[in-house]
């Protein structure tokens, strides 16, 4: 869509082109999900997985924040920075290596039944178990708590690619 764009074996979100967000015709649930991103500095986007329509909450999916740490804007949460479950778990900040805004890092994303995983540039800094006590309690405390039903608990949805504003190119991109 406009406010894209396709250029070099990249896909782009125009600053500010308010192209909208890409998803997936298919639904999956268990995935192995592998892309390379690049963002500049300030940057704030994200990748949706198990995304659906909630029969309360809306049009919801589980993310995995992409963000500049230091100059994003909403970077005042441990759950808000890059590689988290956005507003619900932060990662293993000790094991976490990103490099900075115009370099590229490769995300994977591993859904096998309820459990799910968190990697960034070969290393994982995230895992859980969707449904158990440590995920309900910190779903609890997030904005999704009102949804119906229980966020992030339906056994499938769509992959996103989110246009946040600022610039973040996707490339390599595969869905196992």
């Amino acid at each position: 869509p406009a406010g894209w764009e396709v250029k070099d074996g990249c896909i782009t979100a125009v600053k500010n082109g308010k192209g909208g967000d890409i998803i997936t015709t298919g639904e999956y649930s268990d995935f192995d999900f592998l892309v390379d991103f690049k963002i500049e500095p300030g940057c704030n986007s994200g990748i949706k997985y198990f995304y659906t329509k909630y029969e309360v909450g809306g049009n919801l999916g589980m993310e995995y924040q992409i963000i500049d740490d230091q100059l994003g804007e909403d970077n005042k949460k441990d759950n808000h920075l890059c590689g988290s479950f956005y507003d619900v778990l932060p990662v293993n900040a000790g094991k976490k290596k990103v490099n900075s805004p115009g370099e590229w890092n490769t995300i994977r994303i591993v859904s096998k039944g309820k459990k799910v995983e968190h990697w960034i540039n070969g290393v994982k800094i995230l895992d859980f178990t969707r449904g158990d006590k440590t995920y309900t309690d910190a779903v609890a405390l997030s904005k999704f708590n009102k949804s119906v039903p229980a966020f992030g608990m339906v056994e499938k949805g769509h992959i996103l690619l989110q246009e946040h504003g600022g610039v973040i190119s996707f490339k390599n991109i595969k869905i196992k």
